[in-house]
């Protein structure tokens, strides 16, 4: 059985904005940043996903932790960011189907910071607002089960992606399968749901955006609680998508550089090819400056170079 929601007008428009998007995306090479790019991402979606839970370390002592550096800051903020530190460059390697996946992540993520991490909770949980209990969990005992469920929808269901993403993460939430750890692990796994197909949203900082609209996120996970389904959810997080989105392409409308268009190729191509071939991806560019870009890939040491004028062939190293 489904969870419970409804497609609208309002949700199928953000799924058509969205495909567009991801259509450009693709079509100006950007579903593969550069890795300065992909650093500056990362630490933008550590830094936002637990500073919505309280972490109080900055951009700065972020990237320092990153590169291996010691830095001054509550010991648990500073083992919260080496965790997620350790997951996020993992997150590639998990299976977003699987139910033990998902558990293996979250020992991870609050490795250290709870007693059970990796385990579903024994006890009953209830959220606070104020003085008042916002959302009681369902009972412990029904969690496992829930959670099976939830995962049978992601691995066989036909819905689309962006959908099924938005649903778990409402879903997951609502049944707050972990004592702690519910809302990182949600933003987490919402991510990888959509790697499936779209592999650019391992690059996608969405959180920064939640962060900043964090009320919002809050009221749309009560909304979705008060009307009995995810939809007011998926509203919200579709829009938060859409926008991350609209500033991949603003921030990336620029001119592509040879680096760029190098690390592009080497991560798309895994067979010997010509400088045709290689023309043939980078249908904009002249003879001269295919040239330029192949003879720096093999001074960098990132292709081999084979044979002589219109016998030459190169490899990705």
């Amino acid at each position: 059985m489904n969870p419970p929601y409804q497609l609208t007008h309002e949700i199928l428009r953000y799924i058509a904005s969205i495909s567009e998007k991801i259509g450009q995306i693709n079509a100006k090479m950007l579903d593969k940043p550069a890795p300065k790019l992909r650093k500056e991402n990362r630490i933008k979606t550590i830094h936002s996903s637990l500073g919505i839970e309280g972490n109080t370390l900055t951009i700065d002592q972020i990237t320092a932790l990153l590169e291996g550096e010691k830095v001054i800051g509550p010991q648990k903020d500073i083992l919260e960011v080496r965790n997620a530190i350790e997951v996020y460059a993992n997150l590639s390697r998990f299976n977003a189907d699987s139910v033990d996946s998902f558990l293996d992540a979250h020992a991870l993520l609050m490795n250290g910071l709870v007693s059970d991490a990796g385990k579903f909770r024994k006890k009953s949980v209830g959220i606070v607002a104020g003085e008042q209990v916002a959302h009681l969990a369902p009972p412990a005992e029904n969690v496992p089960y829930l959670m099976n469920d939830l995962f049978q929808f992601v691995k066989n269901s036909n819905e689309l992606t962006l959908i099924k993403s938005c649903v778990f993460h409402y879903e997951m939430e609502f049944i707050h399968p972990f004592i702690d750890g519910n809302g990182r692990m949600g933003r987490l796994w919402q991510t990888g749901i959509l790697m499936q197909e779209y592999p650019i949203f391992e690059f996608i900082p969405f959180e920064n955006m939640i962060q900043q609209s964090q009320s919002n996120y809050y009221g749309a996970l009560a909304e979705s609680d008060r009307q009995g389904n995810s939809t007011p959810f998926i509203r919200y997080m579709l829009n938060i998508i859409d926008a991350s989105l609209t500033e991949v392409l603003a921030i990336r409308n620029r001119t592509i550089t040879s680096e760029d268009r190098i690390c592009y190729f080497a991560e798309t191509t895994k067979t010997p090819f010509t400088r045709k071939e290689y023309m043939n991806v980078f249908t904009d560019i002249s003879t001269a400056t295919a040239s330029r870009d192949l003879k720096l890939a093999v001074d960098l040491g990132l292709f081999e170079k084979e044979g002589d004028k219109i016998n030459t062939v190169y490899r990705v190293v």
